[in-house]
């Protein structure tokens, strides 16, 4: 057996080997009645556009697509959705106090108009959740508008 042919081999191996290698992937939660879509404040456009660039890592519905179930990319996808669910959690809006909301539209905006979300690497292989200049101004406007609202809301 040539090198070559016993490295690849050696690579088959530990593939496969790493495929047993425990790893959970944070769980799908379709009963979600604090999420953000059913809060009145998004709609639309933005709505599609929250759902196909955010909600595989900031809710409680990914969408996982077969190579989350394939180590080792399936560590990066349960470590990136279990960061994501931390930092915000849209499947839990309701249940946010008003405060952090705020926070959170607000990060928004930076993230959105520095082009920080969605993160590059998920953008590699999903190409519809990479916005152009007028959906990131869209998604910032809403996020303006609704941190108008939230205080609002909170007011009444």
């Amino acid at each position: 057996m040539r090198l070559w042919q016993k490295l690849l081999l050696g690579l088959a191996i530990i593939l496969i080997a790493i495929q047993f290698i425990p790893n959970e992937l944070p769980p799908i939660n379709t009963d979600n009645p604090a999420d953000l879509m059913g809060s009145g404040l998004v709609e639309g456009e933005v709505a599609t556009l929250l759902k196909t660039a955010c909600y595989d890592c900031h809710s409680n519905t990914p969408a996982y697509p077969w190579y989350s179930y394939v180590a080792p990319s399936s560590w990066l996808v349960a470590k990136d959705a279990r960061e994501g669910r931390e930092e915000v959690n849209f499947s839990n809006w309701e249940e946010i106090e008003m405060m952090d909301q705020l926070a959170i539209l607000d990060d928004i905006i930076s993230e959105v108009e520095e082009e920080h979300m969605p993160l590059p690497i998920y953008l590699t292989l999903h190409s519809e959740a990479k916005l152009d200049a007028s959906q990131r101004q869209l998604i910032m406007e809403w996020a303006e508008a609704a941190m108008d609202i939230v205080v609002e809301d909170e007011e009444e």
